[in-house]
């Protein structure tokens, strides 16, 4: 069946701001649905209020409604567009609640608008728990034992006649929240209160628990011919009771037995087909008992999902990209496949390497929080990490994690104390898998490991492996008398130079060379969704060792590239995927070819037609190296990725790798906070009293001098981490050691805290002679809140002219002092109408994106024209719409972690961040804001 002709415009619902369960894997959806959707000349239009995704880029959409995603937001749309369709499967769990509450107030009906993709009665079906149980057990599927409660006598009621342990799912809920096990009696009414509050419709189902059963999820795509193709199977590595966000997952699934195998695909078939009017992607979840291969339906998601993003990746099959087109009519057959062009999307992809992806917690932000992994989810990002075998696309997501880790252990960080490790074990936390090998590693037999764990019996094998060569590797004393077949075989299994020169315990440039001189390189293999049977036309490609290189340097053409900012973490987010994105566009724009080097599966700017070549691969130095080695680029752009891709400056400029735009000691000036300081000294610009020290008698020696209260941190820190305010010796000698315990090789710096002062700050393109004011924000909440944390208003609503004046000044000098080449972002605390500078960042910040949607100015684009040195101020007619003032608001997690107290300060804490947009200040959402600017500062 064709395209339906009569649909001519279509509203996509985005996700909005970024929580804990609902991520930026949704906006990769959302503007893969709507590039989609424009291809077929349909008119495209967003509504989303998340500033910094590249969904609510004019790039991605005809029209973008920054708003709130509610009914009163639609109903806006509705009146001033003329919209034939709303497409509701792209924008996560926010959006199909939206559609569902539209539809009750008969806004669809109202405006002749029909949904597309999914129906009403699809997404009741599957997201009411009682009604989803019947459907199921009629159509022939099990399930496990539950009953619906929507009352807590009920409750009580349900869980008597079905016994412990429980679990309880509310409904109409996103990433577990409110779920939770009960394995004894006296914890149960609370969770029971917990879950009924935390559901839309106060409505749980309390479900026999299955714990230890395996858990596997399918990525299927269904037309409106019935026609159904599997595009995933994934394989939770950890077992039934932790969130699948939280579980480590891995394709295609590794211990599944082909008779099972066959029944899973032949029930997701059928429970897809029973769904009613449903064309698009679709996620079902089942488990498997692993005595017996019972399988129940645990749920299904009538939506693109968080898992749909991750496998889209993995096989390199666009989901959102065909469920948006299957959405307007078309059939599976009609459709080709975008890798290989000339086979048909009606056609499974096949895989002939493993994926892995891992999550990212950042439980170091919510003091107090349980770090125990449940029901609930909690990781606030991932990475994916693509290899031959499991072990190396295993150790590879290690790598990308993005938290010091060289691979899977062997780094300095392992566990010795048997007691502790078995705790762990059985107490799943987020770094269960570290302590896995530990205890393997100490003789722990696998038995009591699988017993604890309850993972599958071949994870643990493959895992005891890389224990058994780190014991054979330990019988060496220098590199050379490694054999050369032994030392291919630790490389094809993952581990990085580092992690052998750790076990050996000498240098890994000695390892590096001594590998080189053997010829053991990484070779390149495409990503092509059909195991090579069919030529694929896609530059996507994951390093491996084997001996054909399928990566091909281009001839004749200027490369560069683009390094990722890894995992989405708190104070490193979706805004820097933005950024990424328009330096590709910006980079082809100037005739280059863009090359782009990342492991978050999330994103847009790891999409496969992004960058003219993509390296899925740890943004990590022997993996960086190895891809400049084979393409030999004019340079590398580190300011586009966050703190992540700054951290690799150092090692490029000292490799003698050109860093396009401005200069690593540059860079290193302003990151080095005594430096910095005394530049600002030089250039006659104030800043808070400081000292620097090495040890906490030295910080108190400071201390003595700054006064109290005093603002202590360490030295090159993203996001704020482990920054507080101390109001006495006894505080900042606690805090100090705690900073040397986690972070030891770091300094501390201690700076007076400028109390009741207020914060703003700048962000600016500078091209050596000129400097353009992007935006000039200021902050709500007081100094002592991180800026991640603050509502922020541009343009300034309180500060005086003069203070403005002398913030730009400060911010012109400054630049030009560090000869900065395109972006800087200056921070600036105000007390008495004195401004002082706080720190200065040589990169994209959080908030370049906010103020370019806010003026409805490409200015990342901008910024990296003016790196590559293509182009310079005046080639640009920058030309900046403001209308009011506009907010960012940050959106914090929070409900992740009851026990966590909401107090804020100097390190950062919000998941998220939404924009809006105000005519004048007597509006009553900024006069709430600002009543409470003092109400949660602490430290």
């Amino acid at each position: 069946m064709p395209k339906d002709q009569s649909i001519k415009s279509v509203l996509i619902l985005g996700s909005g701001p970024i929580v804990i369960g609902q991520a930026c894997e949704f906006d990769y959806s959302g503007s893969q649905a709507s590039r989609s959707l424009r291809e077929e000349g349909i008119e495209v239009t967003l509504i989303n209020d998340n500033p910094a995704t590249i969904m609510t880029d004019p790039v991605t959409a005809d029209h973008v409604y920054l708003l709130p995603l509610t009914t009163e937001s639609i109903i806006q749309v509705l009146e001033e567009k003329q919209i034939d369709a709303v497409l509701p499967t792209m924008g996560g769990q926010t959006a199909l609640n939206l559609a569902i509450e539209a539809d009750e107030q008969g806004i669809w009906e109202k405006y002749n608008t029909r949904l597309i993709g999914v129906d009403i009665a699809a997404i009741e079906l599957t997201e009411n728990r009682e009604a989803f149980r019947k459907h199921m057990i009629d159509i022939g599927l099990s399930v496990a034992p539950s009953k619906i409660a929507n009352s807590f006598l009920e409750g009580k009621d349900a869980a008597q006649h079905i016994g412990f342990p429980l679990v309880i799912r509310p409904s109409y809920t996103l990433g577990g929240t409110g779920g939770g096990f009960v394995h004894k009696p006296e914890d149960f009414d609370p969770a029971l209160r917990r879950g009924l509050s935390m559901s839309p419709t106060h409505e749980v189902l309390v479900e026999k628990a299955v714990l230890g059963w395996k858990e596997f999820e399918l990525e299927l795509l269904r037309d409106a011919n019935d026609n159904v193709v599997i595009i995933c199977t994934v394989e939770n590595l950890d077992p039934m009771g932790i969130h699948t966000g939280d579980s480590i997952t891995v394709a295609p699934a590794m211990t599944l037995s082909d008779t099972a195998y066959q029944r899973m695909r032949d029930e997701a078939i059928q429970a897809m087909r029973s769904l009613g009017n449903f064309s698009g992607g679709c996620n079902i979840q089942f488990s498997l008992n692993p005595e017996t291969e019972e399988l129940i339906v645990i749920e299904i998601n009538p939506r693109v999902s968080r898992s749909s993003a991750l496998a889209s990746k993995a096989t390199g099959y666009p989901i959102a990209k065909i469920a948006a087109k299957l959405a307007i009519g078309y059939t599976l057959d009609e459709l080709k496949n975008q890798i290989t062009q000339n086979t048909s999307a009606y056609f499974e992809p096949t895989l002939d390497y493993v994926i892995v992806k891992m999550p990212r917690w950042n439980f170091d932000k919510f003091q107090g929080s349980d770090h125990e992994l449940g029901l609930q989810m909690k990781s606030v990002g991932e990475v994916m990490g693509i290899g031959r075998t499991f072990l190396e696309a295993l150790q590879k997501a290690c790598q990308s994690l993005e938290n010091n880790r060289m691979g899977l252990g062997a780094d300095m960080k392992e566990w010795i104390k048997t007691t502790d490790i078995l705790e762990r074990l059985e107490k799943a936390s987020e770094d269960r898998i570290f302590r896995l090998k530990d205890a393997l590693r100490l003789g722990v037999p696998e038995k009591t490991i699988q017993k604890l764990t309850r993972i599958d019996p071949w994870f643990i094998k493959q895992i005891k492996q890389l224990v058994k060569m780190e014991q054979q590797l330990m019988r060496y004393n220098v590199a050379e008398d490694i054999p050369a077949d032994f030392m291919r075989e630790l490389k094809t299994v993952g581990y990085s130079d580092a992690q052998i020169a750790w076990v050996m315990r000498i240098q890994e440039e000695e390892v590096a060379t001594y590998r080189k001189k053997l010829n053991i390189r990484r070779t390149y293999k495409m990503v092509d969704t059909c195991a090579a049977e069919f030529e694929a036309q896609t530059p996507y490609f994951y390093s491996t060792f084997d001996q054909e290189n399928e990566s091909i340097p281009s001839e004749g053409k200027k490369k560069v590239i683009v390094l990722g900012s890894g995992p989405n973490r708190i104070g490193q987010g979706i805004e820097f995927d933005y950024c990424c994105v328009h330096g590709l566009l910006a980079i082809k724009e100037a005739g280059y070819e863009a090359i782009m080097i990342n492991c978050n599966p999330e994103t847009v700017s790891t999409d496969f037609d992004m960058a003219d070549k993509l390296y899925f691969e740890p943004v990590f130095w022997e993996h960086l190296e190895e891809i400049m080695e084979l393409e030999k680029p004019e340079g590398v752009i580190v300011q586009l990725g966050g703190q992540t891709a700054l951290k690799m400056a150092e090692t490029l400029h000292a490799k003698g790798y050109k860093i396009i735009g401005t200069s690593f000691p540059n860079m290193d000036l302003a990151e080095d906070r005594g430096a910095f300081s005394d530049l600002l000294k030089e250039l006659g610009i104030p800043y808070p009293e400081y000292g620097v020290a090495n040890d906490a008698d030295e910080a108190l020696q400071i201390a003595k001098r700054t006064g109290y209260p005093a603002l202590v941190r360490p030295s090159y820190v993203l996001g704020g981490q482990r920054m507080r305010i101390v109001i006495n010796d006894e505080e900042l000698e606690k805090h100090v050691l705690s900073i040397f315990k986690h972070l030891p090789d770091n300094r501390v710096l201690i700076d007076h805290f400028l109390d009741r002062a207020k914060e703003a700050e700048i962000d600016a393109i500078c091209d050596g002679d000129e400097v353009h004011i992007m935006g000039i924000m200021e902050h709500i909440e007081p100094a002592g809140i991180h800026s991640g944390d603050s509502s922020a208003v541009l343009p300034t609503y309180s500060l005086s002219v003069e203070a403005i004046n002398k913030m730009v000044e400060y911010a012109e000098k400054l630049a030009k002092a560090l000869d900065i080449r395109g972006l800087i972002n200056i921070q600036f605390a105000i007390k008495d109408d004195q401004v002082y500078v706080i720190e200065a960042n040589p990169r994209a910040s959080r908030t370049t994106p906010f103020i370019a949607k806010a003026y409805q100015v490409p200015y990342l684009k901008i910024a990296t024209k003016i790196m590559l040195g293509t182009h310079k101020l005046k080639d640009f007619d920058i030309k900046p719409r403001p209308s009011g003032y506009a907010i960012k608001v940050p959106v914090f997690s929070f409900n992740k972690f009851p026990n966590v107290d909401k107090n804020l300060g100097p390190e950062m804490k919000s998941t998220g961040e939404a924009i809006r947009f105000i005519k004048d200040l007597s509006d009553p959402f900024f006069r709430e804001l600002d009543k409470q600017r003092y109400m949660y500062l602490t430290r």
